[in-house]
């Protein structure tokens, strides 16, 4: 009797773990539609970047490593100014565990952004993305260095030090932000929940000249 009970009760154990399982393997995000879409996308035109990229991420998410190396690598063949799949291999050596390869490749991708401010901004968004976060902050740097005077990439600072809880180095990229461009009501009232008392100037006299001549110009009836 003593025997049975037992049995009984490891039978129940090893279903309830059965069970368990594939209640884990049930709410693993696996996009069997989505991947069939972006699949029949790449057989009908091979050469779609976009669609291998998205293809490799589903791969990458679901542990399919080589897979998700093989779509990212003919995105980028077709398209090797693809930032975001630029990031997306990155991170995937990263989940390798190859951090040597990973770090290679990131310097390799962001030395090519340093042709400009704005793709050393689309980068870093790209990594910011992947929640590679010290990349992400040496591409806004970079840009920051290749065009000083623009309030949107101090801005784009400022958020983001902002999300990464480090307020000081946030305040001062805001600040300057604000001093390139004073219009800007979202991050005057950031710097304002943050204690910095700040003063939108005054429109310039000329502004308001410049406006009244407009007023008075004739409305060209042929725009619609």
């Amino acid at each position: 009797m003593i025997r049975m009970a037992i049995t009984a009760l490891l039978t129940t154990a090893a279903v309830l773990a059965l069970a368990g399982c594939q209640k884990e393997i049930v709410q693993t995000p696996v996009d069997s539609s989505r991947k069939a879409v972006l699949q029949s996308a790449i057989d009908t035109r091979y050469e779609n970047p976009e669609a291998h990229y998205e293809l490799g991420r589903i791969y990458h998410q679901e542990g399919s490593y080589e897979r998700a190396e093989f779509h990212y690598n003919v995105a980028m063949g077709f398209a090797p100014k693809h930032r975001r799949v630029q990031a997306s291999m990155v991170r995937l050596m990263q989940d390798r565990k190859d951090p040597a390869r990973a770090a290679s490749l990131a310097q390799m991708y962001i030395q090519q952004a340093s042709i400009s401010a704005d793709v050393s901004m689309m980068l870093g968004r790209a990594f910011q993305r992947e929640a590679m976060y010290d990349y992400a902050q040496q591409c806004y740097n970079q840009a920051a260095e290749l065009d000083p005077q623009n309030a949107a990439i101090h801005k784009q600072l400022g958020y983001f030090y902002l999300r990464r809880g480090d307020r000081v180095r946030a305040e001062g990229a805001l600040r300057r932000s604000f001093e390139l461009n004073p219009d800007q009501p979202d991050v005057s009232s950031e710097l304002g929940r943050m204690g910095v008392a700040v003063t939108v100037p005054p429109r310039k006299a000329i502004d308001v000249m410049r406006m009244s001549e407009l007023a008075k110009e004739p409305v060209d009836e042929t725009i619609k």
